[in-house]
């Protein structure tokens, strides 16, 4: 009876297990079919997987580029900013640099406005001495050279041969160039004498050419201050030979380098005072 019962159940199982063939061949079609889509599936998957990753790559390389823009753009700004400033402080030192020109040429203008009041000066006492001199003669010469007014006295009009004793008449010229220099008390007077190149034999006191010329210089000096021209506005000076006019080389020659020249000048100290504080001025 159990051996019935249990063939039947196989009978059963194997007759409900098997199906035919259309059915196999159909369910065979449809798993092709879904292997073809599961492959189509994956390709488009990869695909898009690739798709990602150089979609990612370049999201990456953007962000790199947008972050290093940025860096420029924050650069750039400071350096505006930079610049700005620079530009601002540049408009300053531009107004400082031109209102220091405009006062070193007001200086420079007082300078040559001090310049040109100095030789209107000298000019003027040229004329004032030549006036009061009134004397035309050879030997007495009144000229400017380089701002400065020189009277060159002949030396036989002042001395004896080898002597440094004033002569009478060069004292009435002295008295009135004591008259022009007493007028001027802003001015200085320098005497200096000159030798020609042969060697002194004199004797006594002086040894050579720049005792002589020196004595004659501090020989009218004297005469000057006993006419009354201030001893603190004159100079005393022996340059003996080694100023000549012309070459010592005749007699004539030698007679036009022994000569005395009275500098009659501003006072040099106050004048290159003013001149020197004036360009220090400017080098500030």
């Amino acid at each position: 009876m159990k051996n019935t019962f249990f063939l039947s159940l196989i009978t059963i199982f194997i007759m409900s297990s098997c199906v035919s063939k259309k059915e196999y061949t159909s369910l065979e079609n449809r798993h092709k079919k879904t292997q073809d889509l599961l492959n189509t599936a994956t390709v488009k998957l990869n695909a898009c997987l690739e798709e990602k990753s150089s979609s990612e790559t370049l999201a990456s390389a953007y962000k790199e580029q947008l972050s290093d823009l940025k860096r420029r753009n924050d650069q750039l700004f400071i350096q505006s900013q930079d610049y700005l400033e620079l530009t601002t402080k540049g408009a300053e030192n531009l107004e400082k640099t031109l209102e220091s020109i405009k006062e070193k040429d007001l200086k420079i203008t007082r300078i040559q406005d001090a310049l040109s009041r100095k030789d209107s000066v000298t000019f003027a006492l040229v004329t004032s001495l030549k006036k009061e001199i009134g004397i035309n003669d050879p030997d007495i010469e009144v000229n400017v050279d380089k701002a400065v007014v020189f009277i060159s006295l002949s030396d036989k009009l002042l001395f004896k041969s080898g002597s440094y004793e004033v002569s009478q008449r060069a004292k009435e010229v002295l008295a009135k160039v004591a008259t022009v220099v007493n007028g001027k008390p802003d001015f200085e007077c320098m005497v200096e004498g000159h030798t020609d190149s042969r060697s002194y034999n004199g004797g006594g006191v002086l040894i050579d050419n720049w005792d002589l010329s020196v004595k004659r210089a501090t020989s009218i000096v004297r005469v000057l201050k006993d006419l009354d021209v201030n001893p603190g506005k004159l100079i005393a000076a022996g340059r003996s030979f080694y100023d000549p006019l012309v070459d010592n080389d005749t007699a004539e020659n030698r007679s036009i380098n022994r000569r005395t020249r009275i500098i009659i000048m501003p006072k040099i100290d106050q004048f290159y005072d003013m001149i020197e504080k004036e360009m220090q001025s400017l080098s500030n």
